[in-house]
């Protein structure tokens, strides 16, 4: 088998707060979450949580990665960053240009997302959610192709892209310079992955770690980049 992406988890200062903003800003609705916080179940095919779970800590740098949110024209772009900070969102500065067509925000607890100009040809036909982009190797791109079944749909310059054969969001990695890590990151994939496949995730580099979870039903474990993940056993929901 190959592992299935279950979600992506934020963890959280309060997480039904952060839950609230997601669901609002996305049009999605909100569940009760059986890790212990709130799950924001996908209206459309992204076909994948987003999770909120408690322990957030503080922030320290960006994080290695967010949300490209789609938009269809330039009211719709508007519309659409005035929403985020109707809900509670900000503007921020990470240093993009003053020519940049796209918006750099931040949600209540600082996590970056950016709102993308309409027209962009790469996110065409990915959904409001166009992209997860992430801090990430070329390497870690062709692991994470492996590990999900996902076809690269870019490889250039050392940047890749990854997507599910039945549509929804792209994963894209930018390539190097890597950011330093800072200690736990906040976001991370959940996978569904029973023994079998957590021993083919290693033999593909995945390294398993423990980061003080304690007496869990799944596993935490880190890419070839040293990024978190989980693997949770089959039939979790």
């Amino acid at each position: 088998m190959t592992s299935r992406l279950l979600a992506l988890c934020f963890d959280a200062d309060d997480p039904a707060r952060l839950a609230r903003f997601w669901a609002d800003l996305l049009g999605w609705t909100t569940v009760e979450d059986p890790r212990g916080g709130v799950a924001v179940v996908p209206g459309d095919d992204t076909g994948f949580l987003i999770r909120f779970v408690p322990g957030a800590g503080p922030k320290v740098g960006q994080n290695q990665m967010h949300f490209d949110l789609t938009s269809s024209s330039l009211d719709d772009q508007r519309r659409r960053v005035a929403r985020a900070v109707e809900l509670g969102g900000a503007h921020i500065d990470i240093g993009q240009g003053p020519d940049e067509e796209h918006v750099v925000l931040a949600d209540p607890e600082g996590n970056e997302f950016c709102v993308i100009e309409p027209g962009n040809r790469f996110l065409a036909d990915c959904g409001l959610i166009g992209a997860v982009a992430c801090d990430g190797s070329q390497a870690v791109g062709y692991f994470w192709s492996a590990a999900l079944g996902w076809p690269l749909v870019w490889d250039q310059d050392e940047e890749t892209a990854i997507r599910s054969p039945h549509g929804g969001p792209k994963i894209t990695w930018g390539g190097p310079p890597l950011d330093p890590k800072t200690g736990k990151y906040r976001l991370h994939f959940d996978l569904e992955a029973d023994a079998a496949e957590v021993d083919r995730l290693t033999t593909l580099g995945a390294t398993r770690v423990d980061i003080g979870q304690g007496d869990v039903d799944w596993l935490v474990m880190t890419d070839p980049d040293g990024h978190e993940f989980c693997a949770l056993p089959p039939s979790r929901p």
